[in-house]
């Protein structure tokens, strides 16, 4: 899958993007709302890509038995009507017209389009976001058979969502276009032993989120902090558990640019812009991050980030 290069004021907003799909493997990107309109628009014009976008509502008058029957028709398949409402789970609502479904299920029959798509690649803008939990269950259920046959792509802005379906997932923001390591808990279990190995030079820094091990590079990272207890790493404008401490982070990260600005924060001096000072003794440091983040910076930390930053 290519996408072509498109600029704002004179400046590149989605980058030239190239990646392979396969059946079997979903693919999910995670990436902000406008970013994922200017992907949706470039595909728009392709006959092998069918596209649901999110919010997407057509035939609210008739009910769940004959939208199944409707799609069946025009698609020209030779399932059942009963056999696909037990499919779908929709015998309790096959009688009810879709606009008087809650707004889950609404969204849930509503995707259920996808399912008479003659393409091989589906995409889809933010499937998830208006399930709730049963309707999520149901309707990953549905994509992971789709999946065995055709190539899917998943567009959300949330990393849950996406881990919900795929195994590897792109970060697509003003940095560009990345793939996150991301590894099931057992995985990483196994690797534990060659992290163990003496003369190993950390690369990556291992957060958690539901039962998938996230690894990140030293420079994806904008900040850390301690929240009562908690260890959080934040990138791009989201956080994610880590399970070692604010001390043991900063030795790893020392020689990766990050400098412990307060006794609860790590911050990542590549990302600084700008030292901000309240009062003769309460300092800030707002970040370069597209999310205008400020962490507190001690007053004695001051003249030893001064030094560092030559300033």
């Amino acid at each position: 899958m290519q996408f072509q290069p498109m600029y704002e004021d004179g400046e590149i907003f989605l980058p030239k993007i190239e990646f392979k799909m396969t059946p079997g493997q979903p693919v999910g990107m995670i990436t902000d709302l406008k970013r994922k309109q200017l992907i949706m628009n470039q595909l728009a014009d392709h006959a092998q890509y069918y596209l649901f976008r999110a919010g997407q509502h057509e035939y609210m008058r008739l009910t769940v038995n004959e939208l199944i029957t409707f799609l069946i028709r025009v698609t020209e398949r030779n399932e059942r009507v009963a056999s696909l409402i037990d499919y779908f789970a929709l015998k309790e609502e096959r009688k009810i017209k879709i606009n008087d479904l809650s707004s889950s299920k609404r969204m849930y029959v509503t995707l259920l389009r996808i399912f008479f798509a003659h393409q091989p690649t589906l995409v889809l803008e933010e499937p998830y976001f208006y399930l709730e939990e049963q309707d999520r269950r149901q309707f990953k259920r549905i994509l992971d058979d789709l999946s065995g046959e055709k190539q899917l792509l998943i567009l959300t802005s949330n990393l849950e969502d996406a881990l919900i379906s795929c195994d590897v997932i792109y970060r697509l923001n003003e940095s560009g276009f990345h793939l996150l390591d991301i590894r099931d808990s057992e995985e990483d279990k196994q690797d534990v032993h060659k992290q163990e190995e003496p003369n190993i030079t950390l690369q990556k820094i291992s957060t958690k989120r539901n039962d998938k091990v996230i690894l990140f590079n030293p420079p994806e990272i904008d900040f850390i902090e301690s929240v009562e207890g908690s260890i959080l790493v934040h990138v791009g404008g989201e956080n994610y558990d880590c399970a070692l401490t604010l001390t043991e982070l900063e030795q790893r990260l020392l020689n990766f640019g990050f400098f412990r600005c307060h006794r609860s924060y790590i911050v990542n001096l590549q990302k600084v812009r700008e030292i901000i000072t309240w009062t003769k003794n309460s300092y800030s440091l707002r970040l370069n991050t597209g999310q205008d983040a400020v962490v507190p910076l001690s007053r004695s930390k001051l003249q030893e980030l001064k030094a560092l930053l030559n300033i």
